[in-house]
């Protein structure tokens, strides 16, 4: 078993690069494999690892098809209906609330 090579945070070879970096030129991994690790340091906690690839084995992303943009826009817009009062809250409702903002600031009645 081989292990991958370890860069510091900013110190990664030319020609590798994040997802998000592969992303941003407009290119996906196309099921190539991870080459290296990228390891950020952070205090107190253990560092944050990103996996690289190689950029002239990725490949162009996928165009985006009328029925993804589709389904797309019907995730997003089924995120925005509370499910407490069933109203459009005209913003993606934050998971962290489960509903709109106006339903989790209201006072929650007690059972007696």
């Amino acid at each position: 078993m081989s292990t991958l090579p370890v860069y510091r945070w900013r110190l990664a070879p030319e020609g590798l690069a994040t997802f998000r970096q592969l992303r941003a030129l407009g290119l996906r991994p196309g099921g190539a494999p991870v080459v290296a690790q990228l390891e950020r340091p952070r205090r107190r906690r253990d560092p944050l690892i990103a996996y690289l690839y190689r950029v002239d084995t990725a490949v162009p992303v996928r165009p985006m098809t009328p029925a993804k943009r589709a389904a797309l826009a019907a995730a997003n817009a089924a995120r925005q209906i509370c499910p407490a009062c069933g109203r459009d809250a005209g913003y993606r409702i934050p998971t962290s609330l489960g509903m709109c903002v106006p339903c989790a600031d209201a006072p929650t009645e007690l059972a007696a």
